[in-house]
């Protein structure tokens, strides 16, 4: 239901266009003066005010202001009377979304006011979605165990704080670079503006310029139009540069010089157009190797290693294998309606073991594969068979050991054993497990029996 505040200091105008709204469902408050108006949007949540510009006091510009302030969405349409029109066009600089003329008709106030309804409702939608994003983002919500990990969300979060720093992330494909680059942006105080992302090796090198910095009808075949690039779009906002060692020398050029002055110009293009946008590269390549054989500028490079941050693969994180397995199980789980889901103790294993040359990624698709072909939602080791089998380890590397003629302490032995392990799995102890050759169960038995007998 839309709640609509009346700003009027007719009383007669503001009672007619409350009979007018209330007949078509709306509810409606009234305010004789921008004073009192702005006391009620402290106390309730409208979808939209109506106001007329010439009111004693603080008039309806001052008004607009007002509101611009508590809420720059926030939709307000102007009243003015026929004939000043160039007061309408000034309200709508200051931030109205329209204007009635005096004196109006019921009908097309109806179509202004339905306008905004639906605007208020989608504005509504992106606040509700933003701030599902920023939660969804947030680094203690991302999933991480091992101390690796753990050390990178730390220093992630550190430099989201600092919202102009260039980022640069590493790491091979698939280890969730991206997913990192969103939750720096979610938790800077750019998170309500644009974040936008770019493949550089998806797009050919022709497009590439265009696709960052935009172009001029007829800079080029096919340039029908004019275009903003996304470094236009995401103005107060961050633009993700995914691949970023492919991009060409020429557009690695613009790009340095947007990175130094904060300014380009479009393809094709003569007017210099300034943006204030951070920008976060990430690659799978070594930079340095490509600067050494002429295919990265080196000054280009120094600006993006800012702040750089090595995402480890998934095989020097075992730790986070089995609480990421879990989540996607979980999530693939409930979208197929398959309740309870577990991971069996051998198929525990098979995931602790495989080396994930796909990484995040590649463990996600496997367990969505596995969720479909599990009756009820548990995966054992029949669902993981498509797992390439020579790449998975299936018996625990033992090494020899020679019994000291002084003999030993079994159980010392044992406790010291499990100590390490849990040390070496950052306290993990399906990890822990696996670095001894046992299964998830029988690890928990020998480490109750052993902290009972402590």
């Amino acid at each position: 239901m839309h709640r609509i505040l009346i700003v009027d200091d007719e009383q007669r105008m503001r009672h007619i266009l409350q009979i007018m709204l209330e007949r078509r469902g709306y509810i409606t408050d009234q305010a004789a003066t921008a004073e009192e108006a702005l006391q009620l949007l402290t106390t309730y949540q409208y979808s939209m005010v109506i106001t007329d510009l010439k009111m004693p006091g603080k008039d309806g510009m001052e008004l607009i202001r007002e509101i611009k302030k508590i809420d720059p969405d926030y939709p307000v349409i102007v009243l003015t009377a026929y004939g000043s029109i160039e007061s309408a066009v000034e309200a709508m600089r200051a931030g109205a979304i329209d204007y009635i003329t005096k004196p109006f008709e019921e009908e097309k106030i109806m179509m202004t006011v339905e306008r905004s309804a639906r605007f208020s409702e989608l504005v509504q939608e992106r606040r509700i979605r933003r701030e599902e994003l920023a939660e969804f983002f947030e680094f203690q919500n991302i999933v991480a165990e091992s101390q690796q990990m753990l050390q990178i969300l730390k220093q992630a979060a550190m430099v989201a704080r600092s919202p102009n720093t260039t980022v640069l992330l590493l790491g091979e494909s698939g280890t969730g670079k991206e997913l990192l680059a969103r939750a720096i942006h979610y938790n800077s105080s750019r998170s309500s503006k644009k974040f936008l992302a770019i493949n550089c090796a998806a797009i050919t090198p022709t497009l590439i310029e265009s696709e960052l910095f935009g172009h001029e009808k007829g800079a080029f075949t096919g340039a029908d139009k004019a275009k903003p690039g996304k470094l236009e779009l995401a103005n107060e906002g961050t633009v993700f540069l995914d691949e970023v060692g492919d991009l060409t020398l020429d557009a690695q050029a613009k790009l340095l010089r947007f990175l130094q002055e904060r300014e380009f110009e479009r393809v094709g293009g003569t007017t210099t157009i300034q943006a204030d946008v951070r920008v976060i590269g990430a690659t799978n390549k070594d930079l340095k190797e490509l600067t050494a054989r002429g295919l990265f500028r080196e000054d280009l490079y120094y600006r993006l290693n800012v702040f750089p941050l090595h995402l480890p693969p998934l095989r020097e994180r075992r730790a986070d294998i089995i609480p990421l397995a879990m989540f996607f199980l979980r999530k693939s789980a409930a979208a197929m309606g398959k309740y309870d889901p577990r991971i069996s103790d051998d198929a525990t294993q098979i995931l602790l073991r495989y080396p994930w040359p796909g990484n995040v990624r590649e463990l996600q698709n496997a367990i969505e594969r596995a969720v479909i072909l599990s009756p009820d939602g548990t995966i054992r080791p029949e669902q993981l068979s498509f797992l390439a089998p020579h790449r998975v380890q299936l018996q625990p590397v033992v090494e020899s050991f020679t019994l000291p003629a002084s003999g030993i302490s079994l159980e010392q032995l044992e406790i010291d054993l499990v100590r390490q392990s849990l040390e070496a799995a950052g306290n993990n102890q399906s990890e822990a497990a696996r670095l001894l050759g046992l299964s998830r169960g029988k690890f928990r038995s020998l480490l109750k029996r052993l902290r009972g007998s402590s």
